[in-house]
C-alpha cells in the first residue's frame, strides 16, 4: 500500500483562553501527558480525539485543576487551572447526577456547590432546562430519564454556574443518534453565546461539528487542524465501490500498490487512493481481469475517520488483526433464515415496549437494528435468544421454535449485552478461563481461544490484571473475545462499539465481517451510525415499531428530498432563523455550515432568499448525498411526529 505523509497544522490562535505548553503528566512510572502543546481561542468548540489511553481524561484533570501537571505550562483565563475553577465548568465520563434526586434538586445542589445566588439560580435554570428540552420535566427523577436526557441535565449541572470554559469528557458514549445530534446544536448555540469549550469524543463524525480538532494517540498530539484541514492534509481521495463479490474484491484491492486503504462497509467498499483518477482506472482494471462485477465507483470526500485511521496505521499503532483458531467445520446454508420473528411483541403493565416486529437474518449475514434510546431494541433482542419471554408472536432462532433456553442451542448463540457482562472482580484471564467453561468450549482447545482473545485485544503479558482496572473500551474488546471462543453460528451484539475508539472500532468490525463470511447469523445494535454502514442489512424502530428497512444504500436512496449543504457566515445564527421557519429536524449545525433538507431543487433559492434577507448570504449552497444518520434522525423524527 502506497505511504501518505501530512503536512503539519498550525497549533497556535490569537488571544487563547485555554493556553497549554509543554505539558507532561505521570504517574510513577507510567507518562501519560508527553509534551503536548495547544490553544483554545475564545468562543471556540474544540474536539480532543483519541482511543482509550491517549492522555485525554489526564489533560482533563489537569485543564480542570483536579490535578497537577508534572511539567509544562498551563492556563486557563489567564490563571492557573486550580485557580479558575469557579470559571470552569467540568463534566466527567462517569458524571455524578444524584439518581434518587429530581432534575430540579441535582441542579439546586450543584448551584450550592458553586454558591449561585438564588435569584441568578432561577434564571439559569429557565434558560438552561428550555435550552436542553427538559422544562416539562423538572419534577421528574434522574434516574427515570433516558440516556441523552441524563446526560443532557449532566450537562444543566455543569453550566449553572455560568461557566466560561467547559470541559466535556466523552459526553455522549452510549447516546442515541438523535440525541446526540441535539447535544451537539446545544454546544453549538453555547460556543454562539461565547462559552469555550473542549470536549473528547471517539466518534469523529461528532468531531466534524468542532471548530478545530487535535488527533491525540500515546500522550501525545500528532495533528491538529479544522476538520477540512485534516481531510485535505491526509492527501487522499475516497471511492465508494459497490460489488456483489465485497470479501474476494476487499482481498484484491488490499494487495495494489495503488491503493492506500480499503475497508467493508455493509453492501460497499470504501477505498482510499492517493490520485483519483490512477485510482479508479486502477479499480475498474481489477475487477474486469478477476471477472468481478462492479456495480458502481463513486468518488467521494474523505471522512475525518479515514484521517484518524490512516495516521495512526502510518505508525504501525493499528492493532492486531489475527485469525480466529476455528475448530469447527460444517458451515450453514446463507438461504437458511437463523433469525426469525413475525408480529412479535412485549408488554410491560401497560406499557408496549415491542409493537408487531418482523425480523429475517440469514446466516452469513450481518443485521443492524437501530433505534433511539427506548425503542424497544434491547427488549426485542432479549426476546430473540430467549432471556425474555415475549408477549405475543412468532419466534425460531436457529431453526428451533419451542425451546429458546435448550442447552443445544445456547451453545449455538453468542450474546455480548449492552452492560459490560465480565466480572469486575476477576483477572481478565480468569474471566476468559469462567466463559470458556460456560459455553462448552471444549479442554483442549481452549488455551488457544484464551491466547487469540488476548492478543487481539492487545493484553499479553497483562491477563493477570484485575478486570474492572480496564478502561471502557478495553473491556469491550474482551467481552467481544467472551462471546465468540465457542464459535457461536448466530451473534447478538448489543451496542458493542459504545465508547470504544476508531482503530479499535475498526477492529471490530473486520472480526464481525469475518464471522459473518465464516458463516454466522449476526444481529447488532449500534448509536454510531458510520458503522452501521457495516451492516448489510438494517430496520429502524421508532417506539417499538419498525417503520423502515434495507440496506444503507437503499435507506439514504429512499429519503424524501434534497439534503443541502449551506455554508454561511454566522452558522449560528443562520440555524437559530431556519428552525423557527422549518421543522427542526430539518436542521442541524456543523462547526461553521449547516444541514438543510428541503422537499424540492427549487427551494434552493428560496433558502437563498430567507438567509439575505436575514443579512447572511450564504457562501455556497451545495445538494450533498444523505448520510445514514441524516436518513436515520429524519425518519425518527417524522415518524415520532405521527405518534
Amino acid at each position: 500500500m502506497t505511504a501518505i505523509v501530512s503536512a503539519p497544522l498550525s497549533q497556535r490562535v490569537a488571544d487563547p483562553i485555554v493556553q497549554v505548553q509543554h505539558l507532561q503528566k505521570q504517574y510513577g512510572r507510567v507518562t501519560a501527558v508527553r509534551g503536548i502543546d495547544f490553544s483554545v481561542a475564545s468562543g471556540e468548540l474544540f474536539g480532543l480525539i483519541g482511543p482509550d489511553g491517549a492522555g485525554k481524561t489526564t489533560t482533563f484533570h489537569v485543564l480542570g485543576g483536579v490535578m497537577e501537571a508534572t511539567a509544562g505550562n498551563v492556563q486557563v483565563l489567564g490563571r492557573l487551572p486550580r485557580e479558575a475553577r469557579l470559571q470552569i465548568g467540568y463534566l466527567t465520563q462517569q458524571f455524578s447526577l444524584y439518581l434518587d434526586l429530581s432534575i430540579d434538586e441535582n441542579l439546586r445542589y450543584m448551584a450550592g456547590l458553586r454558591e449561585v445566588p438564588d435569584h441568578l439560580f432561577q434564571q439559569r435554570r429557565e434558560k438552561y432546562l428550555r435550552l436542553m428540552s427538559l422544562d416539562q420535566f423538572s419534577d421528574r427523577l434522574a434516574g427515570q430519564l433516558s440516556g441523552g436526557m441524563k446526560q443532557k441535565l449532566a450537562l444543566c449541572s455543569a453550566l449553572i454556574s455560568q461557566p466560561q470554559v467547559l470541559l466535556l469528557d466523552e459526553p455522549t458514549t452510549g447516546v442515541d443518534p438523535v440525541s446526540r445530534r441535539e447535544f451537539w446544536d446545544v454546544l453549538a448555540t453555547l460556543a454562539a453565546e461565547g462559552v469555550t469549550i473542549i470536549v473528547a469524543t471517539p466518534y469523529l463524525d461528532e468531531a466534524e461539528r468542532c471548530n478545530r480538532v487535535a488527533l491525540m494517540y500515546d500522550g501525545m498530539i500528532q495533528h491538529i487542524g479544522t476538520p477540512a484541514e485534516l481531510r485535505q492534509s491526509l492527501g487522499l481521495h475516497r471511492l465508494e465501490v459497490h460489488t456483489p463479490q465485497l470479501a474476494v474484491a476487499e482481498q484484491m484491492l488490499s494487495d495494489h500498490r495503488e491503493i492506500a486503504d480499503v475497508q467493508t462497509f455493509g453492501d460497499r467498499l470504501d477505498v482510499l487512493v492517493v490520485d483519483e483518477k490512477v485510482g479508479e482506472q486502477a479499480i475498474r482494471e481489477q475487477f474486469r481481469d478477476r471477472q468481478l462485477e462492479l456495480s458502481s465507483l463513486q468518488i467521494t470526500e474523505p471522512t475525518l475517520e479515514n484521517v484518524f485511521v490512516t495516521q495512526l496505521r502510518q505508525q504501525g499503532l493499528a492493532p492486531k488483526i489475527l485469525e480466529f483458531p476455528r475448530a469447527r467445520s460444517g458451515r450453514k446454508s446463507p438461504e437458511e433464515i437463523a433469525i426469525y420473528a413475525h408480529n412479535l411483541n412485549r408488554v410491560f403493565g401497560t406499557f408496549q415496549a415491542v409493537r408487531n416486529a418482523n425480523i429475517e437474518v440469514r446466516y452469513g449475514e450481518i443485521f443492524g437494528l437501530l433505534g433511539a434510546n427506548g425503542a424497544g431494541k434491547t427488549t426485542t433482542i432479549k426476546m430473540l435468544c430467549g432471556l425474555l419471554p415475549s408477549s405475543s408472536g412468532e419466534i425460531a432462532l436457529g431453526g428451533e421454535r419451542g425451546n429458546l433456553r435448550s442447552r443445544d442451542l445456547r451453545k449455538r448463540i453468542g450474546y455480548m449485552s449492552q452492560k459490560f457482562t465480565l466480572y469486575d472482580d476477576l483477572s481478565i484471564v480468569q474471566n476468559l478461563e469462567f466463559y470458556s467453561g460456560v459455553y462448552g468450549v471444549p479442554r483442549q482447545h481452549r488455551r488457544e481461544k484464551i491466547d487469540w482473545v488476548l492478543a487481539t485485544c492487545g493484553l499479553e503479558g497483562q491477563e493477570d490484571m484485575v478486570t474492572g482496572q480496564l478502561p471502557g473500551g478495553w473491556k469491550q474488546r474482551v467481552a467481544f473475545g467472551a462471546s465468540v471462543m465457542h464459535e457461536p453460528d448466530i451473534l447478538f451484539l448489543d451496542e458493542p462499539t459504545s465508547g470504544v475508539d476508531p482503530l479499535a472500532r475498526r477492529q471490530f468490525w473486520r472480526l464481525i465481517n469475518d464471522f459473518a463470511r465464516n458463516g454466522a447469523a449476526i444481529l447488532v445494535t449500534t448509536h454510531y451510525l458510520e458503522e452501521a454502514e457495516q451492516c448489510n442489512r438494517m430496520s429502524f424502530m421508532v417506539a417499538g415499531e419498525t417503520v423502515l428497512e434495507g440496506s444503507p444504500s437503499q435507506i439514504k436512496a429512499a429519503q424524501p428530498g434534497q439534503l443541502i449543504e449551506v455554508v454561511v457566515p454566522h452558522a449560528q445564527i443562520a440555524s437559530n432563523l431556519l428552525k423557527q421557519q422549518m421543522e427542526s429536524w430539518r436542521v442541524s449545525i456543523f462547526a461553521d455550515r449547516l444541514h438543510v433538507v428541503i422537499d424540492h431543487p427549487e427551494e434552493i433559492e428560496e433558502l437563498r432568499s430567507r438567509l439575505i434577507a436575514a443579512n447572511l448570504s450564504p457562501i455556497s449552497l451545495l445538494p450533498i448525498p444523505y448520510s445514514l444518520e441524516d436518513a436515520f434522525i429524519g425518519v425518527v423524527q417524522r415518524a415520532q411526529a405521527k405518534l
